[in-house]
């Protein structure tokens, strides 16, 4: 007997959902081992398996928007995560006189607060449950959070010029007939002014144009023109469903 093609979409739905919270789960714990040893030890912690393994895990995000079996804004996810690697594996993790300080250690407080919060919150909606806390958390509160970590990152960079400059690392100096140099602390002065006009371009996008609402439906046209309003964020709205809606940051 052939299966309809009502059940097989459901079984697709089935799978899709329950691969998407295995991954909340591995994100989940991994960040939550993170944030507890940094709340115990509020210093770095050794070389960072944990933390280079969750963001290098966190690549197959684009992939699921890519394929379709997770909805969100494809920029600003690819955006944040090349942002974050780039931070850790490039600025932090080659230098070692920055792995010791203590914007580091702030900046991956944030980073796993953050996601602490994002990967229960996903994992709960994948089951159809939506905990209004815990929504607030994910979407009104991890805003502010947000802007902080983005100020942490930025400065990290800055602290981390003078070791590009005295050890010259990633700086490439091609020989003749190129004659052509690459000075690394160039490089990422002019990432700084991307970072800050990317954010910019990113919460002008999120905040005011972003069709999806907390429970991964569209919004109506009701709630968008609403939202064209510019009122104050983070905002809050209540549904006629008894649910919480809000604008969705896709960081």
């Amino acid at each position: 007997m052939n299966i309809s093609h009502p059940a097989q979409q459901k079984e697709r739905n089935f799978t899709m959902n329950t691969y998407l919270f295995v991954y909340d789960l591995m994100q989940f714990c991994g960040h939550s081992w993170i944030f507890t040893n940094m709340i115990i030890r509020f210093m770095s912690f050794g070389k960072g398996l944990v933390m280079r393994l969750c963001q290098l895990l966190s690549i197959l995000e684009i992939l699921h928007i890519l394929i379709g079996i997770e909805k969100g804004c494809l920029f600003p996810r690819c955006l944040q995560i090349t942002e974050r690697i780039i931070v850790l594996f490039v600025v932090i993790n080659s230098q070692e006189e920055v792995q010791g300080r203590y914007v580091v250690c702030v900046l991956f407080f944030l980073w796993n607060l953050l996601d602490v919060v994002r990967y229960t919150y996903s994992m709960l909606a994948r089951m159809g449950i939506y905990y209004q806390p815990l929504t607030w958390l994910n979407f009104s509160l991890c805003i502010p959070l947000y802007l902080l970590s983005v100020l942490a990152k930025a400065f990290a960079i800055c602290v981390s010029l003078p070791y590009f400059e005295s050890f010259g690392t990633y700086s490439i100096k091609l020989p003749f007939p190129f004659a052509f140099s690459i000075y690394f602390p160039y490089v990422l002065k002019m990432y700084l002014l991307v970072l800050f006009t990317g954010k910019y371009v990113i919460f002008q996008k999120a905040g005011f144009q972003h069709n999806w609402d907390a429970y991964g439906n569209k919004k109506s046209n009701q709630y968008s023109s609403f939202c064209k309003l510019k009122l104050p964020l983070p905002h809050v709205l209540q549904t006629t469903r008894g649910k919480f809606i809000t604008s969705c940051f896709d960081f």
